[in-house]
């Protein structure tokens, strides 16, 4: 507005009004400005040509927040905003407020200009994919645009170029979406820059004809040659971004959006309450359903089935009726029966502007249309439990008072949620820029060889991250060479680019070693070879770039779309998670990965491993699928088998949990006392018994320590091996039974472990970076060997693991804990003993730092990835890098520091490059694993520390130990007012200790001379003395 422009730049237009005479004095050119006088605006207009402003939205979650413009003056009093920037504001024109700075030295004007113009920013820095995209009503309109229809006017006519398009729709001669041929022209630069013009008859439609024409040259026709969705948009310009460079994709840009609006007002998609379609079949569904819900009350009454059983499989019946009737609703939406120009009646997708809207992107999804038309479905309670009636009419049906009643909870919980979550989204972002401010690009290259291996992430039988997504903009830590033809593909330290990628994937390289923060040795900040791209540029990082901060708003900024919410696992969940064979999707050669197996007599092999997993290779040996098989499963293929698409290779009963034998014998039971230890159970059935394993602490007295064991002993009464059976085991096997290898012993129900809570969404992502144990955390194995159980203690159970060199490491084990491994198997270092959510210390205690790396990633990456949120890794492992900044000294060496100190590890590197140098022992030492809000509190900054929490306690800490803080890091120094080692001022500081360097060197130069000269005089004076001297 021109009246906020008139008062930001007073300054300017006081001293251009006195510069032209027009005022003598401050005051009266403060009169001239409050009178608005015309030669005022005049003066407005040019003092603010070429001076970008910056305008800022609040909250600021990431960089994107605060952007420059250049100002274009309007009447009215409100700020105008350009609709494709409104992605990264997060803002919307319903009276969202914004600031306006104005940047008044040159330098700043000059930053303002070259970093933050929002034309520079085209590309997202979390996960470098474009952030200026069409959505909404653009998304519409270029959608509608590209869609073709059956039987339209001018269908099946051919063009000599798109200006004959136009004219012909002019005329009235030729419908949008009518499929036509045109000669359209394609423009390709050649690598040395020339312009190629060819020329193509392509089959298309009217709409995508037209939207060739503002196309930049250098991009093919076929990328708009297809219906827009919004994901298409998106790809679109990213590839624009790419080949064209960033100029003429911001064009293109501003063009798509015009584009996309005068389409979207010439479509006049519009909602009536016929677009709402029900299905016929809802209530024949429902009745089903009814019949079957009824079933099973039946059951539940004849006392068949207990009442938690019957609530998870009315929860079933209700889940899938649901499914089915939403299913039913978008078949009938989504196509269209049409008569084509040959008089056929077929089917086309349909132009139904609900199903527009939501399958271009534009607004809405699939779960909002089946409220809308098919039905409402299972509601929650306040509490989380799913309430067992669903809501089986919709909106456009209507709520009756009951249905009515039963959605307010779940609204009312919904806006509770969000209140909270905001707040503790702030919190967490705000722990992660403290712990990685300090965090900056101080070096081009460290030089070092090490990295962390990366492959694509499979899960089950699909491909959930390819590795071109996890490698893109990385650098490589060793040469990389072909498997195929063993040609060099890349040298250590060169980054891949899309070039790179497709190279890999010619060559079917399928796992590569690449850098990374983690590990990173640079001393203070970290490498560009290291980073690798800059995501928000598309190049190599540059020096002085705050890629901790980055980082920090990268992950805090989606945090107010994670949930809150703990899951029960119950009714739907669980359903989901009783998988019970492995079906191949993908024709290959099996391999097994920590596979162990025993063969049956009948051929079959048994699992007796627990984190087992079959994984599919094609004939290039690349992983297609993964598959994680449980301990009991039965495997039907050997490793390295040729297997076919949809053959089932294991299979395994998912509600009960077996104990295998892993050897022949005998079978003896030891303690197994009836009534005391186990229970008899007869089948009324069958007539056969089994024993029941009793709780213990269920039994009194001296008899609650005894454990029930099954033996299996050889003809000479000796013991071969012994399974101690937990409570709750059926144990199947009798007494004097002779048992083979891979038969079952006992079965343990699966009900009791699948009632652990998970922790989703942002306290998970909290969880992690606090490295938090959890309650029950899993135990894993701290050497490699062989298990045997030692005595009992009253409330522990001791482990032993015998290692190679014949060494015990003693474990104990709470006694309530189900122990997965059994007497005299062998176990690795770091294997899980106990189940239970892993512990990151543990983690890297035992497993080593990349295992670390590898799960904080794939953990956190997991809650995004729910959301359908991107986040690249290497802003997590620059957290991680921070999480592990300090070090236990393990030998102190000559070092002043004593055993089990913990020191920040640039500093303990250089004391030990001091010491080595002058030919003494330096230290060794272990990383330590820091939370976030640890590190941040433990940094050497203590001006940082004392201005994130517990100020009072850092500052007395500090003044106790007479800290120096060396004002390293970006916060210390915005406190006492100087630049900020970023950016341009970490040129400004380098500059600075140069000179510094310098002056020193000379003023010691001069005291050398001043020495010099004084013994020289002294010589002059006497010879006498000196030669007494």
């Amino acid at each position: 507005p021109k009246k906020m422009a008139l008062e930001l730049f007073r300054p300017f237009i006081y001293s251009k009004l006195e510069l032209r005479g027009l005022a003598t004095t401050i005051k009266q050119a403060k009169k001239l400005v409050e009178m608005e006088e015309p030669e005022v605006w005049d003066i407005l207009e040019e003092v603010i040509r070429e001076h970008p402003v910056l305008l800022n939205r609040a909250p600021t979650l990431h960089r994107l927040g605060i952007q420059a413009f250049e100002p274009v003056l309007v009447e009215g009093k409100a700020i105008q905003l350009h609709p494709l920037v409104c992605t990264p504001y997060n803002a919307d024109f319903d009276g969202d407020q914004m600031a306006v700075h104005v940047p008044l030295s040159i330098e700043a004007q000059l930053e303002a200009r070259t970093l933050m113009m929002s034309s520079n920013n085209v590309l997202s820095p979390s996960n470098g994919e474009p952030i200026i995209v069409p959505s909404q009503d653009i998304v519409l309109g270029l959608y509608y645009m590209t869609r073709e229809k059956v039987n339209e006017p001018g269908e099946g006519k051919a063009f000599s170029d798109v200006s004959e398009v136009r004219r012909a729709r002019d005329a009235g001669a030729l419908s949008l979406h009518a499929r036509i041929k045109v000669r359209i022209r394609e423009v390709q630069f050649t690598e040395d820059g020339e312009r190629q013009e060819t020329f193509n008859l392509v089959d298309t439609t009217a709409g995508r004809a037209l939207l060739s024409e503002i196309l930049p040259a250098g991009l093919p026709f076929e990328l708009v040659n297809q219906t827009m969705k919004k994901r298409a948009i998106s790809s679109v310009i990213d590839e624009a971004y790419r080949r064209v460079g960033l100029k003429d994709t911001v064009i293109f840009c501003d063009k798509l959006m015009y584009t996309g609006f005068s389409m979207a007002a010439r479509a006049g998609v519009s909602i009536g309450v016929d677009d709402m379609v029900v299905p016929d079949s809802k209530s024949a569904t429902l009745d089903a359903a009814e019949a079957e819900v009824k079933a099973i009350q039946e059951q539940h009454g004849q006392g068949l089935l207990t009442d938690g059983e019957r609530y998870n499989k009315v929860v079933d019946i209700w889940t899938h009726a649901s499914d089915r009737v939403a299913g039913e609703m978008m078949d009938e939406l989504s196509v269209e029966k049409v008569v084509n120009a040959e008089g056929e009646t077929i089917e086309q997708e349909s132009f139904n502007s609900i199903y527009m809207m939501a399958d271009s992107g534009a607004r809405g999804s699939h779960a909002q249309i089946r409220q809308l038309a098919g039905m409402r479905g299972l509601m929650a309670k306040p509490d989380g439990s799913i309430i067992e009636t669903p809501i089986t009419a919709n909106f456009r049906e209507g709520l009756n008072v009951n249905e009515y009643f039963i959605s307010t909870h779940g609204a009312r919980k919904g806006l509770a949620d969000t209140a909270l979550k905001t707040a503790n989204s702030g919190y967490l972002t705000r722990r992660l820029v403290d712990v990685c401010q300090d965090l900056v690009v101080t070096e081009d290259d460290c030089g070092t060889t090490r990295g962390i291996l990366r492959e694509a992430i499979v899960q089950g039988g699909e491909v959930v991250i390819p590795l071109k997504d996890r490698i893109l903009g990385r650098s490589v830590s060793e040469d990389v060479v072909s498997p195929s033809d063993g040609s060099k593909l890349f040298s250590a330290g060169e980054m891949i680019d899309e070039a790179g990628v497709k190279l890999l994937e010619e060559h079917n390289v399928n796992h590569l070693k690449v850098r990374s923060a983690v590990t990173c040795e640079t001393r203070y900040g970290i490498c560009a070879t290291c980073y690798g791209r800059d995501l928000a540029r598309g190049h190599l990082v540059s020096r002085g770039e705050a890629v901790g901060v980055m980082a920090a708003q990268s992950i805090g900024e989606p945090g107010t779309q994670l949930t809150m919410r703990t899951f029960h696992i119950g009714g739907a969940a669980s359903r989901i998670a009783a998988a019970s064979r492995v079906e191949v999707k993908n024709q290959g050669t099996v391999s097994w990965v920590g596979v162990r197996a025993v063969k049956r007599e009948d051929g079959c092999n048994i699992v007796v491993s627990r984190s087992g997993e079959l994984v599919i290779h094609d004939q290039h040996g690349i992983d297609r699928e993964r598959h994680r098989v449980p301990y009991g499963a039965e495997l039907t293929v050997n490793d390295s088998d040729e297997v076919a698409s949809g053959q089932v290779i294991a299979s395994w009963d998912p509600h009960t949990h077996p104990i295998i034998s892993e050897v022949a014998g005998k079978v003896r039971f030891e303690n197994l006392v009836e009534g005391v230890s186990v229970t008899e159970q007869i089948d009324d059935l069958t007539g056969s018994s089994t024993y029941l394993v009793m709780d213990p602490k269920s039994r009194r007295g001296a008899t609650s320590d005894i454990k029930p064991t099954v033996e299996l002993v050889d003809g000479r009464n000796k013991v071969k091996a012994q399974h101690q059976m937990p409570p709750g085991a059926s144990i199947v096997v009798n007494v004097g039974a002779s048992i083979g290898v891979g038969e079952v012993l006992a079965r343990i129900p699966q009900e009791s472990s699948k009632t652990r809570d998970i922790t989703g969404g942002l306290p998970r992502v909290a969880e992690l970076f606090e490295a938090r144990k959890a309650k029950e955390p899993a135990i894993l194995a701290e050497a490699t060997g062989v298990i045997s159980f030692g005595k009992e203690v009253k409330t522990k159970t001791r482990l032993e693991i015998t290692d190679e060199a014949g060494e015990l490491h003693e474990m104990s084990i709470p006694k309530d804990r189900q122990i997965s491994v059994f007497d005299g198997e062998t176990v690795e270092k770091g294997d899980v003993i106990v189940e239970g959510p892993l512990a990151a210390v543990d983690v890297l205690e035992l497993r080593g730092l990349e295992p670390l790396t590898d799960y904080i990633v794939s953990e956190v990456q997991e809650v995004y990835r729910l959301q359908g949120v991107k986040i690249n890794d290497k802003h997590i492992e620059v957290i991680i890098r921070q999480m592990l900044r300090r070090v236990r000294i393990v030998e102190p060496g000559d070092t002043r520091y004593l055993e089990a100190d913990q020191v920040e590890r640039s500093a303990l590197l250089e004391e030990n490059d001091a010491l080595e140098a002058e030919g003494k022992t330096p230290a060794t030492f272990a990383p330590v694993l820091l939370g976030i809000t640890k590190a941040s509190l433990s940094t050497d900054s203590f001006i940082s520390a004392a201005s994130f929490q517990e100020t009072t306690r850092v500052l007395t800490e500090a003044s106790m130990q007479g800290k120096v803080d060396h004002l390293r890091g970006l916060k210390e120094n915005v406190i006492v007012g100087r630049l900020i080692p970023a950016g341009t001022g970490l040129a400004h500081h380098e500059e600075r200790r140069r000179r510094r360097q310098e002056q020193t060197q000379e003023e010691g130069d001069i005291e050398e001379l001043a020495i010099l000269e004084n013994l020289t005089e002294d010589k002059e004076d006497s010879p006498a003395e000196a030669a007494q001297g």
